[in-house]
């Protein structure tokens, strides 16, 4: 845009936290038929219909719904791709995930993983397999940059600076954001980013992706 290393616990310790990580893995697997028959009766869809959609038998999904079968990578992806939901709402997010709002406390941003030295991002949107924006409160460090090498990818982003100052060079163009400025490009242009600056920089960092 972590490698944790656990401390030594008592074997049963251990052993329940084993017990509780294949209850739930199972509690995933059993959610899988529910979530895809539910999905489908949202959509007004016939098990034919979903099965001309996503190139699965209808009689396999019939199995799949009653968890009467156990679905393939392969199938989960298909099947998310024609009910337009990602395989990750399918055997991991909560039962409420559908729906059409979430709400993020400001006590319970989750830290976003990025490979960038001197950049600290905190998720402030809803799960991005649900959602094409994502966003995170970012704080960049004094001579933290994007790397040597510009960026190029599809989608958009937008960059609202809350303080400090951001230099980005779009396209062969540079731009230098301070306190209340906001920047928005295409990422399929040639890009990069740096604090030149003495001090922190924070800003309110989106990002759009392709479908």
């Amino acid at each position: 845009m972590m490698n944790a290393v656990s401390p030594e616990v008592p074997h049963s310790t251990r052993l329940r936290g084993s017990c509780r990580t294949g209850l739930a893995v199972e509690d995933a697997i059993a959610s899988i038929g529910p979530k895809i028959r539910q999905l489908r009766q949202q959509k007004s869809l016939s098990l034919h219909e979903l099965a001309t959609r996503s190139g699965v038998s209808a009689a396999a999904i019939h199995k799949i719904e009653r968890n009467n079968m156990v679905p393939t990578i392969t199938t989960l992806m298909k099947l998310a791709g024609a009910l337009n939901r990602s395989i990750g709402f399918l055997v991991s997010e909560e039962e409420d995930s559908d729906r059409p709002a979430v709400l993020i406390r400001s006590s319970s941003r989750r830290p976003v993983f990025t490979s960038k030295k001197g950049l600290q991002l905190e998720g402030i949107s809803g799960p991005y397999g649900r959602f094409f924006m994502a966003g995170a409160a970012a704080t960049v460090e004094p001579g933290a940059s994007s790397g040597t090498r510009p960026m190029e990818h599809l989608g958009e982003e937008l960059v609202y600076v809350l303080s400090g100052s951001l230099v980005f060079d779009v396209d062969g163009e540079t731009f230098v954001l301070r306190r209340g400025d906001a920047i928005h490009f295409r990422t399929d242009r040639s890009h990069s980013w740096r604090n030149t600056g003495t001090g922190r920089a924070r800003a309110i960092w989106m990002a759009l992706r392709q479908s």
